[in-house]
């Protein structure tokens, strides 16, 4: 009887540390680029960290890997590549939570295992007016969609800038 209770506590015990280390796994999101490498403390949350593309080449080249896709981060244009495209984040709500103004993407395998992203674009908001063109509000809903979300830039390559005219130029 002393046996089985032990037993059953370490049973427990065990299932708590799987738990624990299952929302860590799941809530750990790489470093914001490919130059920032190690683990770092997350803002998400105690004990979640930020990992950098030395850590992912490490854990698929130990795994025998090419590629990790990970979920549960949003992310502007739907996926992001990460780790010189070892590990991508893929994100299919549109629109989280009604603010977020970010596309989703499906990930499709293509001949050879090639993954290529499709986005999927947030629908427009409904008419609420008879009086209102949809032309018009489609336009507009596309104008502001564009205006208030800032672009994901990709990982490890260059950032788009405005500059005084307006126009984007690569830094």
């Amino acid at each position: 009887m002393v046996a089985s209770v032990g037993q059953s506590t370490m049973s427990s015990k065990l299932r708590i540390f799987k738990g624990q280390l299952q929302w860590k796994l799941a809530r750990s999101d790489p470093t914001e680029n490919d130059s920032v490498e190690g683990l770092r403390p997350n803002a998400r949350g105690p004990g979640l960290v930020t990992f950098g593309p030395d850590r992912v080449m490490e854990f698929c080249n130990n795994n025998d890997l090419q590629l990790i896709v990970r979920a549960h981060e949003c992310v502007m244009d739907g996926f992001e590549r990460f780790a010189q495209g070892h590990l991508i984040t893929l994100f299919s709500a549109t629109n989280y939570c009604g603010t977020a103004n970010n596309a989703g993407a499906i990930l499709v395998l293509g001949r050879d295992l090639v993954v290529v992203p499709k986005l999927i674009h947030p629908l427009p908001p409904a008419i609420t007016s008879p009086e209102a063109s949809p032309d018009h509000i489609e336009d507009t809903w596309m104008q502001e969609l564009n205006a208030n979300r800032p672009p994901t830039p990709t990982r490890g390559r260059p950032q788009a800038v405005a500059n005084e005219r307006g126009s984007l130029a690569w830094i």
